[in-house]
């Protein structure tokens, strides 16, 4: 059975099964806190937590500043939390992505089920955590600041290419973790890493400018500084890089669709 790997084939897949998605989507969501008392409740209190911690610790104990002129406690708290939630999205889909398809072989060995939607479900699942997190990010910059920009409006347009990298990258993971098992283990470590080589505890011109081009690479980089631009500072971001870096987002995505489709056929035979 051939499988279509046209960039057409990817949006159709998603429209003619959205309901099931949303379902799925929302199963996986409420299935993380089964069994808690709260229950879903603790996707609120967990990113309240910890930007309360954040708050805490490095305005009162710390007492950093995220640039030598400010003089909120809470500004680097923001900042950093800005930066984790974008983080957060990234390494959520990332990160769960290798064993999409080893945790659903039920999935699998049924022939009509169409495979390529489990990676929207582990989006949308990321997604919903992070509105949560936008949320609480929102109100407490309103009680501390007494202001929000108008700019916040523009999320949506930063986040999207950052959601179509990682969907890409959760098709061709998904895929390759049927086959090796270790990828799991690897991807944990380099997520990790790169939330250290991420603008998340630091601004972009910290580091030094022979470096900053190279950062520049990190897919993580634009999406922190254009979130902080548009959720904190009320700033409009670059719109010709925003759509350059949305192109490139549409060819990850296309690429790890084509990677996922292309192996699909062998995943009943390893399973």
């Amino acid at each position: 059975m051939k499988f279509s790997v046209s960039p057409i084939s990817l949006v159709r897949s998603f429209w003619m099964n959205y309901r099931l998605i949303l379902d799925l989507a929302k199963r996986d969501a409420i299935g993380k806190y089964k069994g808690s008392s709260l229950g879903i409740f603790w996707s609120l209190i967990t990113p309240i937590f910890m930007l309360s911690i954040y708050t805490f610790v490095f305005s009162e104990i710390f007492k950093a500043r995220w640039s030598v002129t400010s003089t909120s406690k809470s500004e680097f708290a923001i900042v950093l939390f800005a930066g984790m939630l974008v983080f957060n999205l990234f390494s959520e889909i990332v990160n769960r992505a290798p064993t999409l398809i080893i945790n659903n072989v039920n999935f699998v060995k049924k022939i009509v089920f169409p495979l390529e939607i489990l990676a929207y479900v582990n989006l949308i699942s990321a997604i919903f955590h992070l509105i949560i997190s936008v949320l609480v990010l929102l109100i407490f910059q309103f009680i501390a600041t007494e202001t929000l920009p108008w700019t916040v409006i523009l999320l949506p347009a930063v986040i999207f290419p950052l959601a179509l990298i990682s969907l890409g990258l959760s098709w061709f993971l998904s895929a390759i973790g049927v086959f090796l098992r270790d990828v799991g283990q690897t991807i944990g470590i380099l997520v990790t890493g790169l939330m250290f080589l991420s603008p998340v505890f630091f601004p972009l011109s910290a580091i030094p400018l022979h470096w900053q081009e190279i950062a520049q690479w990190n897919p993580l980089v634009l999406p922190i500084e254009m979130a902080r631009q548009v959720l904190i500072w009320g700033q409009v971001p670059d719109l010709n890089v925003l759509a350059t870096y949305t192109c490139v987002a549409c060819l990850i995505a296309w690429s790890g669709f084509v990677c996922f489709q292309k192996t699909r056929r062998g995943f009943a035979d390893v399973l």
